[in-house]
This record gives C-alpha cells, sequence and structure tokens, in this order.
C-alpha cells in the first residue's frame, strides 16, 4: 500500500514539473524606428523547441504585425529579430504565447519613436567617387551641440565612425566621410537621446577623381568643389543645356555667388545666410557660364560647392575667368583694368602722357 502512495506521488511530482516549463524574455523599452527591435529569451523547454514570438501594436485593442517562430539553443536561450523599417511610431508589444508559470515573463511592451524628420540633409544623396563623401545639413534638435555618425557599407561593414561631428547655433552640420571606393553607403546619425535616423547614399565610379564632374543625361545634379576664402574665391565654369539651368551651393556657410550669364551680365546672390544654400535660376543657350563663390566671412576658408541641375558639366576653373576681368592664367591686381570705366581708362592715360612732358612737380602744383 505505501509504494502505491509513493508511484502516485512520483506521478504527481512528475506531471507538475513537466508543466512547469518557464520561459523570459527580454526586450528594449524605448526603440527608435528603422532600427531592429532585438528580443532575447532563455527558457526551460528543451533544445530545439519551436517557440513563436508575436509583435503586436498595442491601441484599444492589439494588432498583430509580426510574427516568427525561433528554435531554443544547446544554452537553451533563443533570439529574434524584427525591422521595424515600416513601423509607425506607437507602443508595441512582444509576446511569447506559452503557458509559462512561475517566474515567467513573456510579454514585454516596446514604445517606439519615430525622430527621423529631425534630420535636414543637403548635400547630395549621390555623389561621384573622389575619395570622399560629403554630408551636410540640419539637425534641430542638437544645436549647438553635436551628435554621432557612424558609416556602414552595402554589406552592412562599419566603415567609418562612430566619429562625433559638432553643430553650430543653427544645428548645421558639415562631415567628410573619406571612402575606399564607390557603392551604397548608410550613415546612422545617434545623439545623447539616442538614435535619431539615418539615410543612404549612392557613390558613383568614375574614370578620374577629377574637379571636373560629366554624368550620364539621366542625372540631374552635377557638383564640382574647391577650397575658398574671402580673398581667393574659387571659379568654375558650366556647360548648360538649352532652358532654365539651377544653381545651388551647400548650406552651414554663409556664401556668396557671383555669375556672369551668357550675355555677359554680371550677378551676385546673398539672399540665405547660413540656413539655406544660395540658388539662382538661369536661362540658358547652352554657352558657358562662369561663377565665382566665397564665403561672406573674411574668418571662413573651407570647401565651396557648386550643384548644377540641367548643365552638362561642371568644372573648377583652374584660373580666373576672363569675362570675370583677368587674362586666364595671370596674376589679378588689386585694381583689375576692367573695374576700370572708360572715363577713367582715359584720364590714366592722359595722366601718363603729361607726366612724360611735364614731369610730376608741373602736373601737380601751380608754379
Amino acid at each position: 500500500m505505501k509504494k502505491i502512495v509513493l508511484v502516485i506521488m512520483g506521478l504527481i511530482f512528475f506531471f507538475g514539473s513537466v508543466s512547469a516549463y518557464q520561459v523570459n524574455i527580454e526586450s528594449p523599452d524605448t526603440l527608435s524606428v528603422g532600427k531592429p527591435l532585438i528580443v532575447t529569451g532563455t527558457t526551460t523547454f528543451g533544445i530545439g523547441t519551436p517557440i513563436d514570438v508575436v509583435l503586436s501594436y498595442q491601441q484599444t485593442t492589439s494588432t498583430e504585425v509580426r510574427r516568427k517562430i525561433v528554435y531554443v539553443q544547446s544554452d537553451k536561450t533563443f533570439k529574434v529579430v524584427f525591422d521595424t523599417t515600416d513601423l509607425k511610431k506607437g507602443t508595441y508589444k512582444v509576446e511569447v504565447p506559452v503557458n509559462g508559470q512561475g517566474d515567467s515573463v513573456t510579454t514585454r511592451l516596446v514604445n517606439l519613436v519615430d525622430r527621423s524628420d529631425e534630420i535636414y540633409i543637403s548635400s547630395p544623396t549621390q555623389q561621384y567617387y573622389n575619395g570622399k563623401l560629403y554630408v551636410t545639413g540640419t539637425l534641430s534638435s542638437d544645436v549647438n551641440s553635436g551628435f554621432q555618425i557612424e558609416v556602414s557599407d552595402s554589406n552592412y561593414a562599419s566603415v567609418f565612425g562612430p566619429t562625433y561631428v559638432n553643430t553650430n547655433y543653427l544645428g548645421v552640420f558639415s562631415a567628410d566621410i573619406p571612402l575606399s571606393g564607390p557603392g551604397d553607403y548608410e550613415v546612422t546619425f545617434t545623439d545623447a537621446k539616442g538614435y535619431i535616423g539615418s539615410r543612404v547614399f549612392t557613390v558613383l565610379g568614375q574614370e578620374t577623381a577629377s574637379a571636373v564632374t560629366t554624368i550620364p543625361t539621366t542625372m540631374t545634379v552635377l557638383s564640382a568643389h574647391g577650397r575658398s576664402s574671402r580673398d581667393n574665391p574659387v571659379y568654375f565654369v558650366v556647360k548648360p543645356t538649352y532652358g532654365t539651368v539651377t544653381l545651388y551651393t551647400s548650406s552651414s556657410i554663409d556664401w556668396v555667388i557671383e555669375y556672369i550669364d551668357e550675355r555677359g551680365v554680371l550677378h551676385m546672390i546673398n539672399n540665405e545666410g547660413e540656413i539655406n544654400p544660395e540658388k539662382i535660376d538661369i536661362a540658358a543657350k547652352g554657352k558657358p557660364i562662369y561663377v565665382k563663390i566665397y564665403p561672406y566671412k573674411y574668418s571662413v576658408t573651407t570647401e565651396a560647392f557648386l550643384y548644377a541641375e540641367n548643365a552638362n558639366s561642371v568644372s573648377l576653373s583652374p584660373t580666373i575667368p576672363v569675362p570675370f576681368g583677368t587674362p586666364a592664367g595671370s596674376v589679378p591686381t588689386e585694381t583689375p583694368q576692367s573695374a576700370l570705366s572708360p572715363f577713367a581708362g582715359l584720364l590714366a592715360t592722359g595722366v601718363v602722357s603729361v607726366c612724360g612732358i611735364y614731369g610730376r612737380r608741373d602736373l601737380f602744383t601751380n608754379s
């Protein structure tokens, strides 16, 4: 009789222990949209046991948006990753729908936040390879501070950073990122509050990393760049197509644009300050347009970018173009002859002639 009682108690204990499987999951409390949602777990289930992990959107009711099956590993753990790229911000629930007992934790709440609208990128997302990727823009949430950027290639391998980038009092930033070759690169932005967002840039190949940029007719934006200061402006030559040509600079610097149109008329543009790029539309008939760019402030020396739409090419001029008044290849003087009016030119010629005959004393004295 005692043996029967012991057997029954043993069976009760056995079946009780079988039903007391435990599952515990972990996930972040807050995550930015676009970042992978990683859910990890431990369990007393056997190796290879399939486990459902469900991601649901929480409002007044719960709506399932993702479901994945994972298998228990040899160390009694499991892991699943949910892509959040196309999810809207809000509260989500991660759940393993099993009958865990004891200390099991089978549900976690995750708050997805979206900060992607805090970033404005002003540099082109498609550039030609010249050894660097140029990223400029504005980060509205990090004024007078900074953030971290990290760059990865199409295989998700890190190629640059994390590196700290400063912002000015308007949140404007600029970064030159060294690259080993063309390809697609994802730039990720993170600050003290966490992940902000990411942008993908496409770097195209070209035969030589020259200052001249010519791209296929399917492309609409061309660019060239060179170092510029107030005392030493940078010059460009734009070869337009027929129609309206749009030219613009990068932001973050208060640029001044001077250009000579096809009729030979000089124009000066300085409307936007540091917040937005200077931008102009020019009616063109295929003749070259000559452009000069320099910073408004004398204290600034940096890289000046010129972008063009509806143009055949944009090139950096190694000399001062002739239409700006100084012959190509010559050294400009403080007062170029082209800056003098016809009357001033005649006056200067007359002074030389008179000085040659009478001498400077006779010309400028009454005696």
